[in-house]
């Protein structure tokens, strides 16, 4: 209810703002034009196509940022040398912002679909892997002993005690992933998929100067971001149920 409060509120704010013309409608359109051209893209096919598109890209991404991000901050979190060697990479990766890689990645592998996963991947894999670290590195030391002295060991240590244990920052991170991965693939879709996908929805009703149809774009991410958010809150109540 309070989410839904709000919402009310500041859909009321944005109407009264616009109906008394004091902003022109090229800087904040009214509510009920952006609502039109949401239902008019609706109606007519055009999201469900990008949305598509977006969908994919953005879970192919973050799917390939959890392959490579929990075996990595794991074994980042147990081995010294690991650290040492890979930390100041990590950091370095993640001080470069999204939008500096895409244009290499366009170069190298021109446009589709993959150069938009690998920048999800890339958007999605740094905070996974300083999560996941993070929930190895903090498990009490003396679980781990106790463990070891009952004759647990490589694989049953790590199914039994280590990954229930650090399972809550684990999933903070599954979860801080799937919601940036739209983050990725927009960002992606700026560079390298031009004609396909949310992204180039945004960039389309740039250039022809409709914020309606920038407005309800947005309306639509938002929506998707939502949703993402709900799938994770879901398997946060599986794992409750697991374990």
């Amino acid at each position: 209810m309070p989410p839904f409060v709000l919402g009310l509120l500041l859909l009321f704010a944005w109407y009264i703002t616009t109906a008394t013309g004091r902003i022109n409608a090229f800087i904040l359109p009214p509510p009920k034009d952006v609502f039109a051209s949401l239902i008019d893209g609706l109606v007519g096919g055009l999201y469900w196509v990008h949305i598509l598109v977006t969908v994919q890209e953005s879970l192919a991404g973050f799917l390939l940022g959890v392959v490579v991000a929990l075996p990595l901050g794991y074994g980042v979190a147990k081995s010294r040398f690991l650290a040492n060697m890979l930390q100041p990479y990590l950091s370095a990766g993640q001080a470069i912002p999204a939008i500096v890689l895409a244009p290499f990645l366009f170069l190298w592998f021109n446009t589709g679909p993959l150069p938009v996963t690998i920048i999800c991947m890339l958007v999605v894999l740094f905070p996974m892997v300083i999560n996941t670290i993070f929930g190895v590195q903090t498990i009490d030391r003396e679980l781990l002993d106790a463990a070891r002295l009952e004759g647990a060991s490589g694989l049953s240590l790590l199914s039994y005690i280590e990954f229930p244990l650090a399972l809550p920052a684990v999933l903070a991170s599954v979860r801080t992933g799937l919601t940036l991965s739209i983050t990725g693939a927009l960002v992606g879709e700026f560079f390298c998929s031009p004609d396909k996908g949310l992204g180039a929805l945004i960039q389309m009703a740039l250039h022809q100067y409709n914020m309606s149809f920038m407005f309800a774009t947005v309306i639509i991410l938002a929506i998707l971001a939502a949703l993402y958010y709900s799938a994770t809150w879901l398997l946060i109540k599986l794992a409750d149920r697991v374990y």
